[in-house]
Order: structure tokens, then C-alpha cells, then sequence
């Protein structure tokens, strides 16, 4: 008996070469899908941290107005605002060493070059030492010297800010003396130097560059303040 003898067919060349062709083009397609998926997870991850650091300075914003401390004996201090710079003395939350009360703060808010800053002075237990910090916050806020910088914080970037005092039922200029007259009607204490007003509302503009394009207004009351009027 013969035997046929069996022949083994492969593929051609030609087969070859389109089945590389087709696998490469699906690599290619497969690679740019999954570039395209990290790049919008990187945008939306740099979104979430911009949109993370500006509830942290507003977070900040607002502990600093609810632990202020009016200060008696030193002029303006307490909350100040004088149209460019905020400054307010407040109690510190850090402790002393040997577990003591580290005294006050002297805290100023301020926008230059578009972007907004924090200054905090070294905690003062003194009448001097807090008028030293106090007139420091103010030169800071207006020509800082390379000392003053030292105690600043650069916190996001603002195109600008604005405040508005809540005093006598009405929101009013923080520069006017409105509200703040004594018994003959003349003014008892201009705006912002010292007394701290029912409420303090906040308008920032955002840039671009922070995630959140717009206008932010954000409103702080004072914990004690009671409105009995109908």
C-alpha cells in the first residue's frame, strides 16, 4: 500500500504582513485611548487640588475671623481694614513649651501682584510686643521689607477682593464711619479700626489659573451677633 504523504500548509508572507499591520494599528489606537485617559484624569486630579487649596485658605479665612480678640489700650487694634490690607489681632491655637497660653496673633490679609497673602506675627503676650506686631502688619501690608516677608504666606492667586460690613441692619462700606457714633452723633470709632461688625462679606474674583473662573462671595457672621429686629 502507498502512502500519500501530508502536506503542512502555513501562512504566506502576505498573510503575515497584514496580520502585523492590523495588530500595530490596534496598538496604536489602544495606546492612544489610554493617553487620552491619563491626560483627563491628570486635568481633573489638578482641579480637584486647586479647588483643595482654595477651600483651605477660605477655611483659614473664616478661623481667623471667628478667633479675633479685640485688644484694649492699643489703637485700631482688633479688625482693621484700610481699603488695600486686613489686619486683626486673634488668638493662637499653638501652646507654649511648658504648656502655657502663647497669647495672640497678629494676622493681615492682603492682595499684591495678584496673588492673595496670609502674614502672621510670632505669638505676643505683651502690650508692647503686640503694638511692635501690629504697626509690623501694617508696614507689611503697604511696603514690605525683606524682615516683614519672612512671616508671609503666598495662599492662590486673585485678580480681587472686595469687602462689605453688616452694621445697623445694612451692609455698608468698611471705610465709612456708619454705625459707629456715640451719643452726640459723631463717630465713635471709624469703620474697621478695632470694633468688629455684625458680619463681614467677602468678594473675591478668580482667575483661570485657580480652577474656579468667577466670583466667590462668601459671608462670615460673628458668633455672638443676635438680630432681634423684625
Amino acid at each position: 500500500m502507498s502512502r500519500t504523504p501530508h502536506r503542512q500548509r502555513g501562512f504566506t508572507l502576505i498573510e503575515l504582513l497584514i496580520a502585523i499591520t492590523l495588530m500595530a494599528v490596534l496598538a496604536g489606537l489602544s495606546w492612544r485611548g489610554l493617553d487620552s485617559l491619563m491626560r483627563s484624569r491628570d486635568i481633573t486630579q489638578a482641579q480637584v487640588d486647586k479647588t483643595a487649596v482654595l477651600q483651605t485658605v477660605l477655611a483659614q479665612w473664616q478661623s481667623d475671623l471667628n478667633a479675633v480678640q479685640p485688644v484694649a489700650g492699643i489703637a485700631d487694634a482688633g479688625v482693621q481694614w484700610d481699603g488695600r490690607t486686613l489686619r486683626l489681632a486673634r488668638r493662637a491655637t499653638a501652646w507654649r513649651p511648658d504648656g502655657g497660653d502663647a497669647g495672640l496673633w497678629v494676622i493681615a490679609w492682603t492682595l499684591r501682584n495678584n496673588q492673595w497673602l496670609r502674614w502672621q506675627s510670632a505669638p505676643v503676650q505683651t502690650r508692647a510686643a503686640m503694638q511692635q506686631a501690629w504697626t509690623q502688619a501694617e508696614r507689611w501690608g503697604q511696603n514690605p521689607s525683606s524682615d516683614d516677608a519672612i512671616f508671609e504666606t503666598v495662599l492662590t492667586p486673585l485678580e480681587a477682593w472686595q469687602l462689605t460690613y453688616f452694621r445697623g441692619n445694612a451692609w455698608t462700606n468698611p471705610l465709612s464711619s456708619a454705625g459707629n457714633t456715640d451719643a452726640s452723633g459723631r463717630a465713635a470709632n471709624p469703620a474697621g479700626q478695632g470694633a468688629l461688625p455684625d458680619a463681614i462679606r467677602l468678594q473675591i474674583d478668580l482667575p483661570a489659573s485657580t480652577g474656579s473662573r468667577g466670583r466667590l462671595t462668601l459671608d462670615w457672621v460673628r458668633p455672638n451677633f443676635s438680630n432681634t429686629k423684625s
